[in-house]
């Protein structure tokens, strides 16, 4: 039930992702944090390069898919480069940016709501923001990433392995998994009747690098009876939550889409998505966690997932290693080398693995994790810590 702390509030998200089709957590809680009546900005990362001196540097368009939701675009008026090879003049810098991005907003920023691990957008500049959320959902794997939580006044993460690095002094951290896209909930509990090939779905961005691309492959060439569909970006052009199309991933490309089983659909709207998965006899993740931004601690898709009821079949996520009966994933932590074999074995099992007992307890644990539920558990946190006025107790 909602209180008084996330309501007829003005709010800034940052985010190092833009607002496009692909949505990931940030995009999720700008969305929910509107639709609970807050005026809500989006601030997009920005994408130039160079000296950009220029009145219209910062622009706020209003989101045509939710009312109370406002997109800011930013050019910086300095080469981005000065993020990493003059940091201490960088800092310098974006601190004007920062005052010209309030002075946009025009009105008093009641929370500005970070999920910036890359320091792009230093937390610690709106000391006259009075609540400060930092809210890391990937493993921080350097010192600017670390340095990214300062200046919150309380943390929220996906994992605890993520919090354990965020243990700042007298910041009080909390767990609050991924959450489930209201889109997902509408069509949780549909049924299909299997016809054809057995589907096995996988959501996520195929040219990222941290992909076990020499596993996923031989999996979908081992398995030719049945059909895999690929749901997300294959090329640049087509992804706005960051790829890179190098020779690696071009030839992974490549690889799947001569083989007759696999089919690559491209980006989907969140909704297309939800009604695609629901369809699928099993789900598939599997990322390399010695290359894994989130080193195999937990992905947002997993909700996703789960809210189909379908089994997962998955590299080791140590979020759900107390729960054997969600998601079906291989033991070791340093490789994928049985996965293969998992896949075989889960696929000749399927009546088992999706009963119906288990995939109502799948569906039940997603609807038990939806955005609005995560918003309450958040909310709960933030008036035991600041008190309904918004204040630090």
């Amino acid at each position: 039930m909602q209180g008084d702390f996330l309501k007829d509030k003005v709010i800034l998200v940052i985010s190092p992702q833009s607002w496009g089709n692909m949505f990931l957590a940030k995009h999720h809680y700008a969305l929910e944090l509107a639709k609970w009546g807050n005026e809500v900005y989006f601030l997009n990362p920005p994408n130039n390069h160079s000296w950009r001196i220029s009145p219209n540097r910062i622009e706020i368009k209003e989101s045509p898919e939710q009312k109370n939701l406002f997109l800011i675009n930013q050019l910086l008026f300095f080469p981005y480069r000065f993020k990493f090879h003059a940091r201490p003049f960088y800092d310098v810098l974006i601190r004007k940016q920062i005052r010209d991005i309030l002075s946009a907003i025009g009105k008093q920023v009641d929370i500005v709501w970070s999920f910036d691990i890359g320091n792009l957008i230093p937390l610690k500049y709106f000391k006259k923001v009075p609540t400060r959320i930092f809210h890391p959902v990937d493993e921080p794997l350097n010192e600017q990433a670390l340095k990214a939580g300062n200046g919150a006044q309380v943390v929220f993460s996906v994992t605890r392995e993520i919090l354990n690095k965020y243990n700042i002094s007298g910041v009080p951290g909390f767990f609050i998994n991924h959450g489930l896209p209201e889109e997902f909930v509408n069509v949780t509990g549909q049924t299909f009747k299997r016809e054809g090939p057995l589907k096995v779905g996988f959501s996520g961005n195929l040219l990222r690098p941290d992909l076990d691309r020499q596993i996923l492959l031989r999996i979908v060439k081992e398995n030719p009876e049945n059909d895999f569909y690929f749901y997300g970006s294959f090329s640049t052009g087509q992804s706005n939550i960051g790829a890179e199309e190098s020779e690696a991933a071009r030839g992974f490309i490549e690889n799947l889409q001569i083989l007759s089983n696999a089919k690559l659909m491209g980006v989907v709207r969140t909704e297309q998505l939800a009604a695609e998965l629901i369809k699928m006899d099993a789900l598939m993740i599997c990322y390399d966690i010695n290359l894994d931004q989130s080193r195999g601690t937990n992905y947002h898709k997993v909700m996703e997932y789960l809210s189909t009821g379908k089994v997962t079949i998955s590299n080791n996520i140590t979020t759900y290693k107390e729960y054997p009966d969600l998601i079906c994933m291989v033991q070791e932590r340093t490789n994928n080398k049985f996965l293969p074999e998992l896949f075989k074995k889960t696929m000749g099992n399927l009546d088992w693995w999706n009963s119906d007992e288990l995939q109502t307890k799948r569906r039940q644990f997603a609807l038990d994790n939806t955005y609005t539920k995560q918003l309450e558990r958040i909310e709960a946190h933030l008036s035991r810590q600041f008190g309904k006025a918004g204040k630090r107790q």
